[in-house]
């Protein structure tokens, strides 16, 4: 591929020598201050989800965000379920080497916080669960607060799922939180919440 061009559109770079703030301090390993990101690489624009990542402030809640987008657009299309299903592991199983590819490229540790590509795939994994006809804003909004949460605090396995295993690593640490996020959203469900 060659190299990058400028952007069609202004936008400071924040650092990425530090970890982010969906990033817990283990996972970003100390990058060089003059590496250069190859934006411009197909990898890097589909796992940033079209430069969503390079916002610079916890670009991991735009992804969440477009993933509520994703599952509600389902929902509001009257997807079949099992298309939905198909779309949405596809989507994960797709992330899986291009977020492997886009961190290789990036150069900026196993689980760069401008790749958000598992967290717009994994928010529709866990609302998988939940019929279309029930996807509530009030729900949508619980489903994205807990995914946040769960993907921040990274509770058991979600912490072992995201240690060293490339692409692999930085997609299924999201389905863990997916899993949690399903798991709340049930509880809710039976409390009456929603």
């Amino acid at each position: 591929m060659g190299a990058a061009g400028p952007l069609p559109f202004p936008m400071a770079l924040p650092p990425m020598t530090s970890p982010s703030p969906d990033r817990p301090a283990g996972a970003v390993k100390a990058a060089s201050a003059t590496a250069r990101v190859p934006w411009t690489e197909p990898a890097v624009i589909l796992a940033t989800c079209g430069w969503v990542g390079r916002i610079p402030r916890a670009p991991g809640t735009f992804g969440a965000a477009l993933g509520i987008g994703l599952s509600a657009a389902a929902a509001a299309l009257g997807c079949p379920l099992g298309v939905e299903a198909i779309v949405v592991i596809l989507l994960c199983i797709i992330g899986i080497p291009i977020c492997d590819l886009a961190a290789r490229q990036m150069g900026r540790g196993s689980d760069p916080g401008s790749i958000v590509w598992d967290e717009m795939a994994s928010v529709p994994l866990g609302l998988l669960l939940v019929p279309a006809g029930e996807r509530t804003p009030l729900l949508l909004l619980a489903a994205f607060l807990l995914h946040r949460l769960f993907d921040i605090w990274k509770p058991f396995p979600c912490r072992q799922l995201d240690e060293g295993h490339g692409g692999l690593g930085i997609m299924a640490d999201d389905w863990g939180a997916a899993a949690w996020m399903a798991f709340g959203l049930a509880v809710g469900r039976q409390a009456g919440w929603w």
